[in-house]
């Protein structure tokens, strides 16, 4: 947001400059930048009044203008602008003149016609990037006053960029409220008068909605001049805060929310159709706004509407049927204070910007809609004359919003250093704060409507901490008690499993949570996102559900860029639809890709496999995990395994689907990984055991199996029948070919049996070892291979 600073010191001048003014603000919490508002000022361009324009003779688009430029004579200029005829004033550059731009004005001759200057629009004088036509000046504005005078250019904007919870500083009024409070001086606002009521004529007005409304004036304003326009003065400061003129009674609107923060519409009162009621709308109504776009309405939105539908979207943005035109001379003007979480719902959900809705989501202070109206009032019958009929009112402006206890004692120790008693009231009080003490060293202070952020005793001390001055508070040691973080020997430590990914190859990525809704539809069909309201761009428009969402885009950027190998991992958060709810969940996954060892003479090269993503995951986990054949949608068919740990599925592991891997334009065999962390960070407790001083015993057995039985299915029933003695279990060999039938594979495992207290024999050996042989082929139907 831009403000004039000559329009601020107008309520309140410190002994600063623009520059110290910004500093000041930004120590006291508030970012403001100074900027002048022009970078270079025109030189010898006066006011000017065109008392003839005749046609060029030889240029059917050219004007033969004769000015009076308060020089005494009468020149002659040649202008091409549309708009150039008798009796408007405008910018007239005289010889010697100097534009913004660094255009030096002289006589000169066009198509044989002498002129003695040049006619400027506003984009020549640098106040807008473009426009059509000479730019017309108030008609009391006096022939030869320079126009940096007449338009008061000589000024800065102070651009500020407020936090969420600082709406009461969105205006002048607020800005000149800190200013004053800063500097210690006195702020004076404009006095308005409130208007004379002359004829009764009223709208009546119902609200129906009092949580979503509290309070809602308005009143009529008729017989006003059609034909009246902007003053200059109101114009500029208007532009300088990037708003543009649209017509007198809008203008005025936006005037008000400048000056005071306190967003205001204008209706056209011969266009309004029985009573102003304020309530939540009903299904299937639509309304056509101002931008001229037509919105579904949902019957959680607030509306200001008439007996013939709805006007206004609530604190949000006007309909289009509901403003002023060039031949209304009878308007109802309202101001209102809305709920904030209201306003704000209802402009993300239509994805709706303004000026009135930034204010009221952060808070418009409900005390202020009367003086706003008269203040509009005030402004409608300088501009369009007109006479005001009866406020009519419904709620009630509430005096404060918040009562609260304040101790001398927190206050010191809050901000660490001392505070003198006696500096507290006045602090506050120059907030409009009311203070009352209840004690020596205690007070209750009374929140004035506007401060929707102060609502606990620390928010005090931090107003009090902010006008003493952080660089006044002297910077101390103090003494920290911290205990130790002490993590749970039962709880597997995220950093550690990084480490061990990067010591297997592995990099690090942190990608985005908004992803590619496209490339997550192919990846997670079956699970609902969550879509962003307000996106940064179309392809990142939805919360991942997975992490490849990421990973995926990353290695197809890497891989563009000749990097043929990737090992990648991202530890971070997914996001699903649960009802209406979101759902955050934490997941580990991991990407490989390319060749399975880096380029070199030692070994053959060959693409990843499988086993190697499964090798990774079992270096992290170690036989925790099991892995079951699966299907997923984004995965190969026959290259997928659903990752279970204590017969809970917790992840999945496998290639790319092919079709996937198609329509992504990924050549190279690609293997993906991804667990739920919750799920796997638990470990179990360690036991301290000894070292056997006695020899161990190997068996080597080969089972015939149908293709497909799992080697780790096999394994979990060799454990379980061999009994305490088994310490080591490892597959060693996978064979299918000569010498088995169809559709079946021998796979090979060694057992190592060893006991603490002695030397096994033979005969213990042996029977554990046909313990083994019998279980897996009951429960398996595997044989022995000889």
């Amino acid at each position: 947001m831009k403000l004039s600073e000559n329009w601020l010191r107008e309520w309140v001048n410190p002994p600063a400059t623009a520059t110290e003014l910004a500093h000041k603000l930004n120590m006291a919490g508030l970012e403001a930048e100074a900027e002048p508002m022009l970078t270079v000022l025109p030189q010898g361009i006066v006011v000017g009044k065109i008392v003839s324009a005749t046609p060029h003779p030889q240029a059917d688009r050219l004007r033969v203008c004769e000015v009076d430029a308060g020089t005494g004579e009468i020149l002659q200029i040649v202008c091409g602008a549309a708009n150039a005829r008798p009796g408007i004033l405008i910018p007239a550059a005289l010889p010697g003149a100097v534009l913004p731009n660094g255009t030096q004005i002289g006589k000169a001759a066009l198509r044989g016609v002498e002129s003695s200057g040049m006619l400027c629009s506003a984009s020549e004088l640098g106040l807008a990037e473009k426009s059509e036509g000479l730019l017309e000046l108030d008609p009391g504005a006096k022939p030869g006053t320079p126009i940096e005078k007449h338009l008061g250019l000589v000024d800065n904007s102070i651009v500020l960029e407020l936090t969420p919870n600082r709406g009461d500083a969105l205006s002048i009024l607020g800005l000149a409220r800190e200013t004053a409070a800063l500097y210690g001086i006195q702020m004076t606002a404009p006095r308005v008068k409130p208007a004379v009521v002359e004829p009764e004529t009223r709208i009546s007005v119902v609200v129906e909605d009092m949580a979503g409304c509290p309070h809602y004036v308005g009143r009529v304003v008729q017989g006003l001049d059609a034909a009246a326009r902007t003053p200059d003065w109101m114009s500029e400061r208007l532009r300088r805060s990037g708003i543009r003129t649209i017509h007198p009674v809008v203008d005025i609107t936006n005037y008000v929310l400048l000056e005071l923060g306190q967003p205001m519409h204008g209706f056209d009162a011969a266009q309004l159709k029985g009573a102003i009621r304020v309530r939540r709308a009903k299904a299937g109504e639509q309304l056509k706004l101002l931008n001229e776009q037509t919105i579904s309405l949902d019957p959680r939105d607030l509306l200001i509407t008439d007996d013939s539908g709805p006007l206004v979207l609530a604190g949000v943005m006007g309909g289009e049927a509901s403003g002023c035109s060039t031949t209304t001379t009878s308007i109802f003007l309202e101001a209102a204070c809305f709920e904030p979480v209201s306003i704000a719902t209802s402009g993300r959900r239509h994805k709706l910007l303004s000026d009135s809705r930034y204010r009221f989501e952060r808070g418009v202070d409900p005390a202020l809609q009367r003086q706003a109206l008269e203040r509009a009032t005030a402004l409608v019958q300088e501009i369009c004359g007109g006479k005001a009929g009866p406020i009519v009112e419904v709620g009630t402006a509430p005096a404060h919003v918040a009562e609260i206890g304040l101790r001398h004692s927190q206050v010191n120790r809050l901000l660490g250093c001392e505070i003198p008693a006696a500096r507290i009231a006045p602090l506050l009080q120059s907030l409009g704060m009311s203070v009352n003490p209840t004690g020596a060293s205690s007070w209750q202070i009374k929140v004035p409507p506007h401060r929707y952020d102060l609502r606990i005793e620390a928010d005090l001390v931090e107003e009090i901490g902010r006008l003493h001055g952080y660089d006044n508070i002297a910077p101390r040691a103090y003494a920290a008690e911290l205990a130790p973080f002490s993590p749970k020997e039962t709880t597997r430590a995220l950093d550690r499993v990084k480490d061990a990914l990067v010591a297997r190859g592995y990099q690090e990525v942190v990608t985005y949570s908004f992803v590619d809704p496209k490339i997550q539809a192919q990846l997670d069909p079956e699970t609902p996102g969550v879509a962003l309201d307000n996106p940064i761009a179309e392809t990142m428009s939805v919360m991942r559900t997975t992490i490849w969402s990421g990973l995926i885009p990353t290695w197809q950027y890497n891989r563009q860029r000749q990097q043929k190998r990737a090992r990648l991992f991202e530890a971070g958060a997914v996001y699903a639809l649960e009802g209406e709810a979101n759902r955050e969940q934490a997941k580990l996954a991991g990407l490989i890709a390319g060749p399975a060892l880096p380029e070199q003479w030692g070994a053959a090269a060959r693409p990843v496999d499988f086993f190697d993503a499964k090798a990774d995951l079992e270096a992290l986990f170690g036989t925790s995990l099991r892995y079951e054949a699966g299907q997923h949608p984004a995965l190969h068919p026959g290259r997928t395994a659903r990752i279970v740990r204590d017969g809970v599925a917790v992840g999945w592991l496998g290639a790319l689907h092919p079709k996937l891997a198609d329509m992504l334009d990924v050549p190279d065999a690609l293997y993906l990984f991804e667990l739920d962390w919750a799920a796997v960070r638990d470990i179990a407790l360690p036991v301290p055991g000894g070292v056997s001083e006695f020899p161990s015993s190997r068996r080597d057995l080969a089972f015939v199996v149908d293709e497909a039985v799992a080697a780790g299915a096999i394994a979990e029933v060799i454990r379980d029948a061999a009994g305490p003695l088994l310490k080591s279990l490892q597959t060693f060999d996978v064979y299918r070919g000569t010498g088995l039938p169809p559709g079946r594979k021998s796979i090979a495992f060694g057992l190592i049996f060893q006991d603490y207290s002695r030397t096994l024999n033979v005969e213990e050996v042996d029977a554990a070892a046909q313990s083994v042989a019998a279980s897996v082929h009951a429960r398996l139907g595997g044989l022995v291979r000889d």
